[in-house]
């Protein structure tokens, strides 16, 4: 089947996709990590490719960049191509003098400056959250390689460029890791569909000491990330999805 975005089979994509946001980003993991990896999508030059790790199948496919972008895969994928879990792997600006460059963030929650939440007809304010079966696996794998990680808050920005200079100071001083701009939106598509997502970014920039990596590390120099993702793709191949079948689940 076809979606507006998505040209793939169902069966195309394994249980787990990685999703990047920049698609050369997923050109670089497929070809990398992946054992005959298989492009099964190119929409809008939107790389989705299909291998196999350590002998389980796994995808990597790009978001893009924002939101409404991340919105839009995560449910096609999600609703349609039989898609269980969602692990973003992006790069984020530190605001916690505790992150240096290239730490690995484990989005514990994503608070966020975003109204998209309004799509969900929600008449208050969601809280979105890891899975926490991933998010458990990921950081243990995390810990057996002896990276250096954190875990907690994130938050997930509408706006890369904002006329005040300051309007993310509130959010720092309520303990905030870092800031993006996906990870909110897969959260929630997450838990409308029922499904499992998880967040891992990479330190790229520091608002705290101004570093910030260029753009040739941010494509290929985020690795101890994504074997983490990889690896924790491989233990979630065994754990069945538990649905929540007291809700009834309705295309949006």
């Amino acid at each position: 089947m076809a979606t507006p975005h998505i040209k793939a089979e169902i069966g195309d994509f394994g249980k787990t996709v990685l999703m990047p946001g920049d698609p050369l980003r997923s050109k670089y993991v497929a070809e990398t990590y992946l054992e005959n990896p298989v492009l099964v999508n190119n929409v809008r030059g939107v790389q989705g490719y299909t291998g196999t790790y350590k002998g389980v199948k796994v995808s990597v496919m790009a978001s893009g960049m924002g939101m409404p972008s991340m919105s839009i895969y995560s449910h096609e994928l999600f609703n349609f191509f039989g898609v269980d879990n969602i692990m973003r792997i992006g790069s984020a600006g530190a605001v916690s003098p505790r992150l240096k460059m290239r730490d690995i963030v484990f989005a514990q929650a994503a608070s966020t400056t975003s109204n998209i939440q309004d799509n969900f007809g929600i008449h208050g304010h969601f809280a979105p959250i890891a899975d926490f079966t991933m998010l458990r696996n990921a950081v243990e794998i995390a810990e057996d390689l002896k990276l250096s990680f954190m875990v907690g808050g994130i938050v997930s920005d509408d706006c890369f460029y904002d006329d005040d200079p300051d309007y993310n100071k509130p959010f720092i001083k309520m303990g905030a890791l870092a800031l993006e701009m996906e990870t909110a939106a897969l959260y929630m598509q997450a838990a409308r569909a029922g499904k499992r997502a998880l967040t891992l970014c990479t330190i790229s920039d520091s608002l705290v000491t101004g570093e910030s990596l260029d753009s040739r590390d941010r494509e290929i120099g985020l690795n101890d990330m994504m074997i983490v993702a990889l690896e924790t793709a491989v233990k979630m191949e065994s754990i069945p999805l538990e649905h929540f079948a007291e809700v009834k689940k309705e295309t949006l």
